[in-house]
Protein backbone atom coordinates (compact mmCIF):
# COMPACT_ATOMS: atom_id res chain seq x y z
CA UNK A 1 0.00 0.00 0.00
CA UNK A 2 2.94 2.68 0.86
CA UNK A 3 4.83 1.81 -2.43
CA UNK A 4 1.64 2.41 -3.92
CA UNK A 5 0.86 5.68 -2.69
CA UNK A 6 4.37 6.55 -3.63
CA UNK A 7 3.48 5.70 -7.35
CA UNK A 8 0.65 7.79 -7.29
CA UNK A 9 2.74 10.66 -5.72
CA UNK A 10 5.40 10.41 -8.19
CA UNK A 11 2.69 10.33 -10.75
CA UNK A 12 1.12 13.54 -9.63
CA UNK A 13 4.28 15.30 -10.91
CA UNK A 14 4.27 14.63 -14.83
CA UNK A 15 0.09 15.81 -14.30
CA UNK A 16 0.77 18.88 -13.13
CA UNK A 17 3.69 19.41 -16.02
CA UNK A 18 0.81 18.44 -18.64
CA UNK A 19 -1.33 20.68 -16.48
CA UNK A 20 1.32 23.80 -16.23
CA UNK A 21 2.13 23.55 -19.91
CA UNK A 22 -1.08 24.22 -21.42
CA UNK A 23 -2.63 26.73 -18.61
CA UNK A 24 0.93 28.56 -19.27
CA UNK A 25 0.82 28.45 -23.30
CA UNK A 26 -3.06 29.26 -23.08
CA UNK A 27 -2.23 32.55 -21.50
CA UNK A 28 0.85 32.78 -24.05
CA UNK A 29 -1.71 32.87 -26.90
CA UNK A 30 -3.68 35.79 -25.89
CA UNK A 31 -4.11 37.62 -28.65
CA UNK A 32 -1.41 40.89 -28.33
CA UNK A 33 1.07 41.43 -25.78
CA UNK A 34 0.02 40.17 -22.80
CA UNK A 35 1.75 42.91 -20.77
CA UNK A 36 -1.25 45.37 -22.62
CA UNK A 37 -3.83 42.88 -21.79
CA UNK A 38 -3.19 42.77 -18.31
CA UNK A 39 -2.29 46.66 -17.75
CA UNK A 40 -4.76 48.04 -20.27
CA UNK A 41 -4.60 50.89 -22.72
CA UNK A 42 -4.27 53.49 -20.66
CA UNK A 43 -0.71 52.25 -19.58
CA UNK A 44 2.81 53.77 -20.14
CA UNK A 45 5.30 51.80 -21.97
CA UNK A 46 7.55 52.31 -19.23
CA UNK A 47 4.98 50.18 -17.18
CA UNK A 48 4.36 47.69 -19.80
CA UNK A 49 8.45 47.28 -19.88
CA UNK A 50 8.53 46.70 -16.52
CA UNK A 51 5.60 44.46 -15.93
CA UNK A 52 7.48 42.17 -18.88
CA UNK A 53 10.61 42.24 -17.00
CA UNK A 54 8.50 41.23 -13.63
CA UNK A 55 6.98 38.50 -15.54
CA UNK A 56 10.14 37.49 -17.16
CA UNK A 57 8.37 38.03 -20.86
CA UNK A 58 11.74 39.16 -22.62
CA UNK A 59 12.98 35.70 -21.83
CA UNK A 60 12.67 32.77 -24.26
CA UNK A 61 9.45 30.34 -23.99
CA UNK A 62 10.59 27.50 -22.38
CA UNK A 63 12.30 29.41 -19.66
CA UNK A 64 9.70 31.31 -19.01
CA UNK A 65 7.80 28.17 -18.30
CA UNK A 66 10.98 26.51 -16.36
CA UNK A 67 10.89 29.40 -13.92
CA UNK A 68 7.14 30.04 -13.30
CA UNK A 69 6.88 26.16 -12.88
CA UNK A 70 9.56 25.82 -10.37
CA UNK A 71 8.26 28.72 -8.32
CA UNK A 72 4.76 27.15 -8.78
CA UNK A 73 6.42 23.75 -7.23
CA UNK A 74 7.09 26.53 -4.16
CA UNK A 75 3.65 27.52 -3.98
CA UNK A 76 5.17 30.81 -5.70
CA UNK A 77 2.37 31.86 -8.29
CA UNK A 78 3.78 35.45 -8.06
CA UNK A 79 1.91 38.72 -7.27
CA UNK A 80 -1.78 39.39 -8.18
CA UNK A 81 -1.25 42.36 -10.46
CA UNK A 82 -5.08 44.13 -8.77
CA UNK A 83 -5.13 42.65 -5.38
CA UNK A 84 -2.14 43.66 -4.49
CA UNK A 85 -0.84 40.97 -2.73
CA UNK A 86 0.98 36.94 -3.56
CA UNK A 87 -1.11 34.25 -5.28
CA UNK A 88 -0.87 32.05 -3.10
CA UNK A 89 -2.07 34.24 0.17
CA UNK A 90 -5.19 35.46 -2.12
CA UNK A 91 -6.02 32.07 -2.95
CA UNK A 92 -5.75 31.07 0.85
CA UNK A 93 -8.05 33.96 1.38
CA UNK A 94 -10.80 32.29 -0.99
CA UNK A 95 -10.18 29.23 -0.11
CA UNK A 96 -12.44 28.35 3.25
CA UNK A 97 -15.76 29.29 0.94
CA UNK A 98 -14.76 27.65 -1.68
CA UNK A 99 -13.86 24.61 0.22
CA UNK A 100 -16.80 24.65 2.35
CA UNK A 101 -19.53 24.61 -0.24
CA UNK A 102 -17.47 21.53 -2.61
CA UNK A 103 -18.06 19.72 1.17
CA UNK A 104 -21.47 20.84 1.82
CA UNK A 105 -22.55 19.95 -1.76
CA UNK A 106 -20.88 16.66 -1.99
CA UNK A 107 -22.47 15.94 1.05
CA UNK A 108 -25.35 16.59 0.23
CA UNK A 109 -25.18 14.98 -3.46
CA UNK A 110 -24.11 11.92 -1.46
CA UNK A 111 -26.87 11.63 0.88
CA UNK A 112 -29.43 11.91 -1.48
CA UNK A 113 -27.86 9.64 -3.99
CA UNK A 114 -27.16 6.73 -2.18
CA UNK A 115 -30.45 5.85 -0.57
CA UNK A 116 -32.68 7.51 -3.61
CA UNK A 117 -30.17 4.74 -5.75
CA UNK A 118 -30.38 1.76 -3.34
CA UNK A 119 -34.22 2.41 -2.73
CA UNK A 120 -34.73 2.15 -7.05
CA UNK A 121 -32.54 -0.50 -7.74
CA UNK A 122 -34.50 -2.56 -4.97
CA UNK A 123 -37.81 -1.28 -5.87
CA UNK A 124 -36.98 -1.83 -9.62
CA UNK A 125 -39.63 -0.80 -12.32
CA UNK A 126 -42.28 0.46 -9.39
CA UNK A 127 -43.65 3.60 -9.39
CA UNK A 128 -41.44 4.99 -6.71
CA UNK A 129 -38.31 3.86 -9.12
CA UNK A 130 -40.18 5.91 -12.08
CA UNK A 131 -40.43 8.68 -9.83
CA UNK A 132 -36.76 8.60 -8.89
CA UNK A 133 -35.70 8.24 -12.23
CA UNK A 134 -37.65 11.36 -13.24
CA UNK A 135 -36.37 13.34 -10.30
CA UNK A 136 -32.71 12.10 -10.79
CA UNK A 137 -32.57 12.94 -14.37
CA UNK A 138 -33.88 17.17 -13.53
CA UNK A 139 -31.15 17.00 -11.45
CA UNK A 140 -28.73 16.24 -13.76
CA UNK A 141 -30.09 18.16 -16.19
CA UNK A 142 -30.76 21.70 -14.58
CA UNK A 143 -28.10 23.60 -14.64
CA UNK A 144 -26.70 24.60 -11.13
CA UNK A 145 -26.46 28.60 -12.10
CA UNK A 146 -30.81 27.86 -13.39
CA UNK A 147 -31.49 25.67 -10.21
CA UNK A 148 -29.86 28.37 -7.90
CA UNK A 149 -31.74 31.25 -9.33
CA UNK A 150 -34.99 29.33 -8.85
CA UNK A 151 -34.33 29.17 -5.37
CA UNK A 152 -33.56 32.47 -4.79
CA UNK A 153 -37.09 33.77 -6.60
CA UNK A 154 -38.41 31.50 -4.07
CA UNK A 155 -36.74 31.03 -0.90
CA UNK A 156 -34.70 34.85 -0.34
CA UNK A 157 -37.45 36.91 -2.69
CA UNK A 158 -40.97 35.47 -2.28
CA UNK A 159 -40.81 33.83 0.82
CA UNK A 160 -38.11 35.65 2.41
CA UNK A 161 -36.73 32.47 4.82
CA UNK A 162 -33.02 32.67 3.28
CA UNK A 163 -30.46 35.25 2.25
CA UNK A 164 -29.95 35.70 -1.21
CA UNK A 165 -26.61 35.78 -1.48
CA UNK A 166 -23.44 36.66 0.27
CA UNK A 167 -20.84 34.96 3.11
CA UNK A 168 -20.53 34.88 7.03
CA UNK A 169 -17.28 32.70 8.08
CA UNK A 170 -17.99 29.63 10.18
CA UNK A 171 -16.34 30.20 13.10
CA UNK A 172 -18.00 33.53 13.29
CA UNK A 173 -21.61 32.79 13.45
CA UNK A 174 -21.96 29.46 12.61
CA UNK A 175 -25.76 29.49 12.27
CA UNK A 176 -25.64 32.57 10.03
CA UNK A 177 -23.30 30.91 8.13
CA UNK A 178 -25.12 27.92 7.27
CA UNK A 179 -28.36 30.03 6.75
CA UNK A 180 -26.17 31.92 3.60
CA UNK A 181 -24.82 28.54 2.73
CA UNK A 182 -28.08 26.13 2.48
CA UNK A 183 -29.19 27.91 -0.91
CA UNK A 184 -25.92 27.44 -3.10
CA UNK A 185 -25.22 24.06 -1.25
CA UNK A 186 -28.76 22.81 -2.85
CA UNK A 187 -28.26 24.54 -5.85
CA UNK A 188 -24.66 22.85 -6.68
CA UNK A 189 -25.40 19.56 -4.85
CA UNK A 190 -28.70 18.42 -6.19
CA UNK A 191 -27.61 18.74 -9.92
CA UNK A 192 -24.66 16.60 -8.99
CA UNK A 193 -26.99 14.29 -7.28
CA UNK A 194 -28.61 13.25 -10.16
CA UNK A 195 -25.80 11.40 -12.32
CA UNK A 196 -25.29 9.99 -9.27
CA UNK A 197 -28.60 7.94 -7.73
CA UNK A 198 -28.68 7.16 -11.21
CA UNK A 199 -25.14 5.41 -10.89
CA UNK A 200 -25.84 3.97 -7.94
CA UNK A 201 -29.36 2.56 -9.16
CA UNK A 202 -27.33 0.99 -12.36
CA UNK A 203 -24.66 -0.75 -9.69
CA UNK A 204 -27.22 -1.98 -7.31
CA UNK A 205 -29.10 -3.54 -10.10
CA UNK A 206 -25.98 -5.55 -11.42
CA UNK A 207 -25.12 -6.62 -8.32
CA UNK A 208 -28.55 -8.05 -6.66
CA UNK A 209 -28.67 -10.22 -9.43
CA UNK A 210 -25.16 -11.96 -8.53
CA UNK A 211 -25.36 -15.51 -7.15
CA UNK A 212 -23.69 -14.81 -3.83
CA UNK A 213 -26.73 -12.30 -3.30
CA UNK A 214 -29.45 -14.82 -4.12
CA UNK A 215 -27.43 -17.67 -1.97
CA UNK A 216 -27.68 -15.00 0.93
CA UNK A 217 -31.23 -14.13 0.62
CA UNK A 218 -31.53 -18.46 0.14
CA UNK A 219 -29.85 -18.60 3.85
CA UNK A 220 -32.91 -16.64 5.03
CA UNK A 221 -31.08 -13.55 5.73
CA UNK A 222 -32.93 -10.23 6.22
CA UNK A 223 -33.26 -7.95 2.90
CA UNK A 224 -31.77 -5.23 5.22
CA UNK A 225 -28.79 -7.22 5.60
CA UNK A 226 -28.22 -8.44 1.65
CA UNK A 227 -28.62 -4.94 0.55
CA UNK A 228 -27.04 -3.05 3.26
CA UNK A 229 -23.94 -5.41 3.61
CA UNK A 230 -23.68 -7.45 0.60
CA UNK A 231 -25.23 -5.73 -2.22
CA UNK A 232 -24.54 -2.60 -1.37
CA UNK A 233 -20.91 -2.66 -0.49
CA UNK A 234 -19.45 -4.23 -3.31
CA UNK A 235 -21.61 -1.57 -5.61
CA UNK A 236 -19.73 1.01 -4.45
CA UNK A 237 -16.68 0.94 -5.81
CA UNK A 238 -17.49 2.47 -9.43
CA UNK A 239 -19.80 5.10 -7.49
CA UNK A 240 -17.05 5.99 -5.34
CA UNK A 241 -14.77 6.30 -8.80
CA UNK A 242 -17.71 8.98 -9.91
CA UNK A 243 -17.67 10.41 -6.87
CA UNK A 244 -13.68 11.92 -6.84
CA UNK A 245 -14.71 12.68 -10.23
CA UNK A 246 -17.67 14.53 -9.08
CA UNK A 247 -15.34 16.40 -7.30
CA UNK A 248 -13.82 18.50 -9.73
CA UNK A 249 -17.46 19.27 -11.64
CA UNK A 250 -17.95 20.88 -8.01
CA UNK A 251 -15.43 22.58 -7.88
CA UNK A 252 -15.68 24.04 -12.09
CA UNK A 253 -19.48 24.26 -10.69
CA UNK A 254 -18.73 26.35 -7.58
CA UNK A 255 -17.27 29.18 -10.04
CA UNK A 256 -20.69 30.04 -11.52
CA UNK A 257 -22.19 29.45 -8.14
CA UNK A 258 -20.15 31.52 -6.06
CA UNK A 259 -20.64 33.72 -8.70
CA UNK A 260 -24.34 33.90 -8.45
CA UNK A 261 -25.05 33.56 -4.99
CA UNK A 262 -21.95 36.74 -4.63
CA UNK A 263 -19.87 34.20 -2.58
CA UNK A 264 -15.72 35.74 -2.02
CA UNK A 265 -14.55 32.07 -2.93
CA UNK A 266 -12.17 31.15 -5.27
CA UNK A 267 -14.54 30.78 -7.79
CA UNK A 268 -15.79 34.16 -7.94
CA UNK A 269 -11.80 35.12 -7.58
CA UNK A 270 -11.26 33.18 -10.85
CA UNK A 271 -13.95 34.87 -12.75
CA UNK A 272 -13.14 38.15 -11.63
CA UNK A 273 -9.19 37.83 -12.66
CA UNK A 274 -10.13 36.22 -16.19
CA UNK A 275 -12.30 39.49 -16.31
CA UNK A 276 -9.13 41.66 -15.49
CA UNK A 277 -6.17 39.65 -17.24
CA UNK A 278 -4.97 39.24 -14.15
CA UNK A 279 -2.75 36.12 -15.33
CA UNK A 280 -0.84 35.11 -12.19
CA UNK A 281 -3.86 34.83 -10.03
CA UNK A 282 -5.58 32.65 -13.09
CA UNK A 283 -2.59 30.34 -13.18
CA UNK A 284 -2.27 29.93 -9.56
CA UNK A 285 -6.12 28.97 -9.22
CA UNK A 286 -5.70 26.57 -12.14
CA UNK A 287 -3.08 24.91 -10.73
CA UNK A 288 -4.27 24.89 -7.44
CA UNK A 289 -7.61 22.95 -8.63
CA UNK A 290 -5.67 20.42 -10.29
CA UNK A 291 -3.50 19.16 -7.76
CA UNK A 292 -6.49 19.09 -5.46
CA UNK A 293 -8.42 16.86 -8.11
CA UNK A 294 -5.44 14.22 -8.52
CA UNK A 295 -5.00 14.44 -4.72
CA UNK A 296 -8.75 12.98 -4.08
CA UNK A 297 -8.29 10.89 -7.00
CA UNK A 298 -5.62 8.94 -5.34
CA UNK A 299 -7.71 9.08 -1.95
CA UNK A 300 -10.12 6.69 -3.76
CA UNK A 301 -8.04 4.46 -4.87
CA UNK A 302 -6.57 3.96 -1.25
CA UNK A 303 -9.96 3.42 -0.29
CA UNK A 304 -10.60 1.10 -2.52
CA UNK A 305 -9.11 -1.44 -0.39
CA UNK A 306 -10.98 -0.78 2.78
CA UNK A 307 -14.28 -1.43 0.13
CA UNK A 308 -13.25 -4.23 -1.26
CA UNK A 309 -10.52 -6.39 0.23
CA UNK A 310 -10.00 -8.43 -3.08
CA UNK A 311 -8.52 -5.13 -4.25
CA UNK A 312 -4.69 -5.05 -4.12
CA UNK A 313 -2.03 -3.09 -5.20
CA UNK A 314 1.74 -4.55 -6.32
CA UNK A 315 3.15 -8.09 -4.38
CA UNK A 316 1.82 -8.79 -1.33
Amino acid sequence: MIAFILRRLLLLFPVLVIVGIIVFTLIHLTPGDPASAMLGREATTEQKEALREQLGLNEPFHLQFINWFLDALRLDFGESLFIGKPVTEALLDRVEPTGLLTLYSLTLSILIAIPAGVIAAVKANSLLDRLLMVMSIGGAAIPSFFFGILLILLFAVVLGWLPSGGYKDLGDDPIQHFKYMLLPTVALGFSAAGLLTRLVRSTMLDVLNEDYVRTAYAKGLPERHVVLLHALRNALIPVMTVIGISLAGMLGGAVVVETVFNIPGMGRLLVQSVTRRDFPVVQGAVMTVAAIQVLVMLLVDVLYVYVDPRVRYGPE
